[in-house]
């Protein structure tokens, strides 16, 4: 089955959609986030005030500007996975392909320290992974036909999330994500000597 072709209209909402998160992302790392106002953003990004408020609805979403595609990945990730593929199995391959990119941006570091070291972004990015947490665990729970409060699914989805998290400060990056999918698929065992 084909993808249906975005129209020209789409196409241009999405670059002004992009356009305005790198600029306020430049600035912010530029000169801290609570240093720069929606009103140097749109300037910076050529368009009004409306216009931003248009793609995002607050200073923190365009930090954050991917979020709205997250939930939906991460429950397609579930849903669409191929035949005889399981559900962790499925995860870790998601994880791989999306993290591990990101991870390895050149200014990862710079936006990990933007958002630990604010405040706000700190909170919002705890609420969203909480959002995120609940859809995933949602989308296993279906998967199995078990209630959206079975702890086995909720317990998976949190632990599924905070892999790159865990695996953020390793060497390689690629070995912890797998080390620890393997805890996850095989049960924890001491570490040897």
């Amino acid at each position: 089955m084909t993808e249906p072709a975005v129209s020209r209209r789409e196409r241009k909402k999405a670059a002004t959609r992009q356009s305005i998160a790198d600029a306020a992302l430049r600035l912010f790392l530029e000169r801290g986030y609570d240093h720069v106002s929606i009103k140097e953003i749109a300037e910076a990004a050529d368009v009004s005030t409306a216009t931003v408020f248009k793609h995002y609805p607050g200073k923190e979403a365009l930090v954050f500007d991917q979020e709205e595609s997250t939930d939906a990945g991460l429950v397609a990730v579930v849903r669409e996975r191929p035949e005889g593929v399981g559900v962790i199995d499925a995860l870790r391959a998601h994880v791989l392909a999306t993290w591990l990119p990101i991870a390895a941006h050149p200014q990862a570091e710079e936006f990990t320290r933007l958002v630990d070291g604010t405040p706000a972004l700190r909170a919002y990015a705890e609420r969203m992974w909480t959002r995120h947490a609940d859809t995933l665990g949602a989308a296993i729970a279906d998967e199995f036909g078990v209630g959206h409060d079975d702890l086995a699914c909720t317990a998976l989805a949190r632990f599924v999330l905070d892999v790159p998290g865990l695996a953020r400060r390793q060497e390689d990056r690629r070995a912890a994500v797998e080390e620890v999918f393997a805890i996850l698929a095989h049960g924890w065992q001491p570490p040897t000597r």
